[in-house]
């Protein structure tokens, strides 16, 4: 959102709905500390709630939110400080007390039972009881359709499995089961995530009804647009420490983002004189039988091509076929200038095609293997000999790329399924199978490097460095060991802060600097056009058009996506 549009929402934004402003807040933490071995998650934070209003939790990943959110639903307990519910000290000694005070959450992913129904779903740990003792099956789904008529959800069967719906209906279902339960505080963390446009607005929706209802929403999100367009006030976290609350409506974008990091991201999209050559990537009449068809476009050294397109567009089913991970019906790719035909990823791999997936935590790294080993796995040849890994290989190209993005960890056998949004300091992972002699000069070669890390992020912190997702960091070292030609990077900046998404962007820039070519799919309009050198936009699993990024605007983009006439 630029400046312009920024005031332009302040000035037309009204007084938060609900009770007056002066209305006491349903839920207090006051001075909330909280420690784990090594990590100092949380520090003397403070954070209201008000009935009838949305409060935005904002911060960088690390900052603390989803430690606090654990707090309040009595998953974690704090080390000190006051938890206070309409002005009375209380303590949530359980995720059952917790539900007790009516507070819920909605997460991104619904924590919900797929093998239910909807009925049984909402009234889950509280069902309806008959005079026997035994559930009112009848009484149940009758209030469940009370539940969900009231929320303007009829059209949700309460009978139906909750496998058979749609995440959005699923989240509906969610927010039924609070107020199944008179829930009078209701989390909501990253709950747009994985919704279309569509689906967002009919939450929004939800959120404002919730709202007239006098419930007090706690609202976690990293997308602006999303926050100035349904919370009412704010409040910022860094480094487990509150440092600024209040209406929204007074605080411009540009004033929480400093608080957010530190410092001004006046430049979240690098500035870069592209040097772009002949074609690297030449995909002509690619089809699969029920994803896409005839898709056709070529990608040039030093570019950064842009694949925008709806939900359901069809767009990393492209990127995973040209990645070799599934098989097409027909068409041909060809890289600089030879014809391939990958039938797996190891051969697209090995032509110099790399993709980072969406999914990183699920496709991209191998939890429970360290870190370097998940760096080298694609690249064995040359950490080997004669079949016979050499540790010391694989620590050396890991210790390369991994200091190239400056991964945030103890050491470089730490199990990548512990890494976060910038958390440090985890207990160092041997592996157990060395040899005694092996491990202990191990561990004093990890020691060193731990030692030397350690300084390293103590004086980025000190310089205000933005922070990659840790995963992620992983993932994109794992592929830049291959040496590829062609990296594709599937919705590269989701779920992360803002200043993470410019390490990104400047990490992409520096990419195709040094020549390789990027191909990147995103469905946020700015990073599209203030990344892309060409926009290649998608739509039912067909090319709809292709853009050069110079005076491109964000409506023709999205009216081509939609099919809609100019």
């Amino acid at each position: 959102m630029d400046t312009t549009a920024q005031h332009k929402v302040e000035a037309e934004r009204p007084e938060p709905s609900g009770p007056a402003q002066n209305t006491s807040p349903r839920l207090t933490l006051s001075g909330i500390s909280k420690s784990f071995p090594g990590v100092r998650a949380l520090h003397k934070v403070s954070l209201s709630l008000y009935p009838g209003q949305v409060t935005a939790l904002i911060g960088e990943n690390g900052a603390g939110k989803s430690t606090l959110v654990k707090i309040m639903t009595g998953i974690y307990q704090p080390d000190s400080g006051e938890i206070g519910i309409d002005g009375q000290a209380t303590t949530l000694p359980s995720a059952h007390a917790a539900f007790g005070h009516g507070i819920t959450a909605i997460h991104q992913e619904t924590v919900l039972f797929d093998d239910l129904s909807v009925a049984e779903n909402i009234f889950l740990g509280h069902a309806p009881r008959t005079r026997f003792g035994t559930i009112d099956w009848r009484t149940m789904r009758n209030n469940a359709r009370e539940v969900l008529e009231t929320m303007r959800a009829g059209h949700i069967d309460a009978d139906a499995r909750l496998r058979d719906l749609g995440i959005a209906n699923k989240h509906l279902v969610a927010v039924a089961r609070a107020m199944s339960i008179d829930a009078r505080i209701v989390i909501m963390d990253e709950p747009t995530a994985a919704l279309s446009m569509k689906e967002i607005e009919e939450l929004f929706l939800l959120i404002e009804f919730l709202k007239s209802e006098g419930k007090a929403v706690l609202f976690i999100s990293h997308k602006f647009d999303e926050i100035y367009r349904i919370a009412d006030r704010y409040t910022v976290f860094r480094d487990g420490e509150m440092v600024g609350e209040g209406l929204l409506k007074h605080a411009t974008q540009n004033e929480i983002v400093r608080m957010m990091v530190g410092r001004n991201v006046d430049h979240i999209f690098p500035q870069r004189e592209p040097k772009i050559g002949a074609p690297m990537l030449s995909v002509s009449g690619l089809s699969h039988p029920t994803e896409f068809d005839d898709i056709s476009f070529e990608l040039r050294k030093g570019e950064i091509l842009g694949f925008y397109g709806l939900v359901g567009a069809g767009r990393s089913e492209v990127m995973q076929a040209i990645a070799g991970i599934t098989r097409t019906s027909g068409g041909t790719i060809s890289l600089d200038g030879k014809t391939i035909a990958p039938k797996s990823a190891a051969d697209s791999i090995e032509a110099g095609i790399v993709y980072v997936p969406e999914e990183r935590g699920k496709q991209g790294v191998v939890i429970g293997l360290p870190i370097f080993q998940n760096v080298s796995l694609p690249s064995l040849k040359r950490t080997s000999k004669s079949g016979v890994l050499r540790l010391a290989e694989e620590f050396s190209l890991a210790r390369s790329y991994t200091e190239r993005l400056d991964l945030r960890a103890s050491s470089l056998s730490q199990d990548v399924g512990t890494l976060s949004g910038g958390g440090f300091c985890q207990t160092p992972r041997v592996l157990t199978n060395l040899e005694a002699w092996t491990r202990r000069r191990l561990r004093m070669y990890l020691w060193r490097q731990w030692g030397n890390g350690h300084n390293r992020y103590k004086e980025l912190r000190r310089r205000g460095v933005p922070k990659l997702r840790d995963q992620q960091k992983v993932v994109i070292a794992k592929w830049l060991a291959t040496a590829p030609k062609v990296i594709i990077l599937d919705e590269p900046t989701k779920g992360i802060d803002i200043g993470s998404k410019a390490a990104v962007h400047g990490f992409m820039a520096e990419l195709v600097a040094q020549g390789l070519s990027v191909i990147m799919v995103s469905s946020e309009l700015p990073e599209i056009l203030g990344m892309s050198d060409r926009v290649v936009v998608m739509r039912e699993g067909r090319i709809a058009a292709t853009y050069d990024n110079k005076g491109l605007d964000a409506e023709t983009l999205v009216r081509t996506a939609a099919g809609i006439a100019a």
